[in-house]
This record gives C-alpha cells, structure tokens and sequence, in this order.
C-alpha cells in the first residue's frame, strides 16, 4: 500500500513540470488566434502574434510549423530573454489559394521546458477581386515630406460592380479612386494612396477599406504600411538594461544617428540611478553609455531619457530605460551561516 502511495506520488511530481510548462508558454502571447475575414487575391495578409517574456528564465523558440500551405510561419527573434519581446508572423497565402482557408501554427520551444502552443488563423480568399500590388508601403519617409504608391483592382463579374468609397481611421491618408476600365465582365480601378506631410514620427500600419456595392463582401480591406523617419533616429528606444543586483552596476549602449553631423546638447534622466555621459563632437552617430546602479529596492525601474541636439530645440523623450532589481545576498548572513557551520566542527583540544 506504501509502495502505491510513494509511486503516485513520484508521477505527480514527474507530471507538474510538464503541466506548468504548458501553462507558462501561451501565457507570453497576446492571442492564440485571428481572423483575416474577407481578402482580394493577390494582396498583402499577414498578422503578427506578439510575446512577451515576463519571467525571469529565458524563453527560446525552437521551431514553427505550419497546419497548411496557404499559411507561412516565421520567427522575428528566437531567443527572448526577461522582458523581451518577439513575434510569430503569419503570412497568409492569397496568390496559391482561395475560397475559405485555416490553418493552425504550432510553436515549439526548448527552454526553459518544453512545450508547443498551437495559434490558428483563418481567412476567405476572394478570386472575383486582384490587388496589383498586393498593399501599400511607402517604405521610409523623411519626417515633414508627403509621399504616393498606386495600386489597381481588378474585379471580374458583374459589369455594375463599384468602388463608391476609400476610407481609413487615420487621417493623414488620403485617396483618389479612378474608374480605368468597365466591360467585358471586367472592372478596373486606380487608386492613388497618399501619405500627408502632418504623418507622425514612428511605423505606421493600417488599413483602407474599399466600400463596393457587393451585397455579400461590402468591404474590402487593403494592407498599408511605412515609416516616418525623423533627421535624429535613437535605438533601441526602448533599452532594457538588464536583471541587476542591488548595489551591482549595469551598462548598455544608446545609438543616436543623424543624416549629418550633429551635436548632443543635453541629455536629461530624474532618476540618479541611471548615469549618461555624451560625446560633445559632432558626428552622424553618436554611442551614449548608459550606467545603471541598483538601489536596495526590488522591482522594476523604468525612466525616461530626454535628448536634445543642435538639430532641434525639443527634446527626444521617446527613449525607455529600465531594469528589475534584484534583492543581493547579503554578507553578514554567509559570514553567520559559515560561523554556524565552524561551530558545528568538533573541537580537537
């Protein structure tokens, strides 16, 4: 009956690592699944699933694999570690495939256990609507500068089929829709996508949705994407330091670039904990240190590093500094732990 006992127990303790390794692993991603809903042949469909590594063993991904061709899987970072952030990036295959697809990504990792999280992602794939080019990128734009990408609709049917808006939840996008051709079972548009001088710094993404007088897919959306670049870029910006000990310092590096030489003027951080002495040459590239020495607090320390340059009177305040402190072991209790041991020796005299 002992016997019994101590061998169930033995597998329950064998099975508790497995079980919390499959409840530690979806814990990192912001969904399990998505829905494309309706999408032109030809265009542009993918969808990134964030992670997050929010504990403090690293988190490695091992491998991606996908249910179905109509669907590709790839890895942004593989390796995440406290803090880190990653993507799994979905591509949905609109040229290959069509009608009603699904298709489920299973993500094997390797560290620190072993478990699979399964994400699925489905989507209908129209064949009566083609997008040349399959989305609109307008790749990097300078800061204060407009900038256009064309794209054509082809839609093969009914010959009364119509485009009677473009619409987008931003408003720096703006659009003209040009009737090309109609006959023949065929509909072609123009679109002329514009990104305006007013844009924000930053990657921009969204969608325009093309209102058509199709009873069964009214909308049809179209992927939009580009970069606003300022003339001073700073990366990362958002730095993570690193898991450090109180009392230990901790170093990591800020690149500031420019598209000519510049000055840093002035580099504000509250807290003291973060040091940051600049280079006051001008150059195109600038390597800022960033020293930080932990309190006896534990937790996370998160502060914002302010630059100004000769480029410009405002501040950069878009760069994030932090770290997670840990609780140092302290001497006196090795030293009293070590006493302790000495006392416990037998006395020889």
């Amino acid at each position: 009956m002992l016997r019994n006992l101590l061998a169930a127990l033995a597998c329950l303790l064998l099975a508790a690592p497995g079980a919390s390794a499959q409840d530690w692993a979806p814990k990192m991603f912001n969904t399990l699944s998505h829905d494309f809903g309706t999408v032109a042949r030809g265009s542009k469909a993918e969808y990134r699933f964030q992670m997050k590594n929010v504990f403090e063993e690293d988190a490695r991904i091992l491998d991606v694999k996908s249910s179905c061709n109509c669907t590709a899987p790839h890895i942004t970072k593989s390796l995440l570690k406290t803090f880190e952030t990653g993507e799994i990036v979905a591509e949905f295959n609109t040229r290959d495939f069509q009608g009603q697809r699904s298709a489920t990504l299973t993500v094997k990792l390797d560290k620190p256990f072993t478990p699979e999280v399964q994400l699925r992602v489905t989507g209908f794939i129209r064949t009566d609507v083609v997008l040349q080019p399959g989305a609109i990128d307008f790749g990097n734009v300078d800061f204060g500068s407009a900038a256009e990408q064309k794209l054509q609709v082809t839609y093969a049917g009914r010959e009364n089929f119509i485009i009677s808006d473009a619409r987008s939840a931003e408003p720096y996008f703006e659009v003209e829709v040009t009737e090309k051709a109609r006959g023949g079972g065929r509909v072609a548009y123009d679109l002329l996508v514009r990104l305006t001088k007013d844009a924000p710094i930053g990657y921009i993404k969204d969608q325009l949705i093309l209102v058509t007088n199709d009873q069964k897919a009214p909308e049809l959306p179209i992927a939009m994407q580009g970069r606003v670049v300022p003339d001073i870029t700073i990366s990362p910006t958002k730095l993570f330091v690193g898991v450090v000990r109180s009392g230990e310092t901790m170093t990591q590096n800020l690149i500031v670039r420019g598209k000519k030489p510049f000055k840093i003027l002035e580099v504000k951080c509250q807290d003291p904990s973060f040091v940051i002495n600049p280079s006051r040459d001008a150059k195109t590239v600038h390597l800022l240190r960033v020293a930080f020495t932990a309190g006896e607090k534990a937790g996370r320390v998160s502060e914002t590093i302010s630059i100004r340059t000769d480029q410009s009177d405002t501040s950069l305040e878009t760069v994030t500094a932090f770290a997670e402190v840990v609780k140092a072991e302290r001497s006196s209790t090795r030293a009293s732990r070590r006493g302790a041991d000495e006392s416990d020796e037998p006395n020889d005299q």
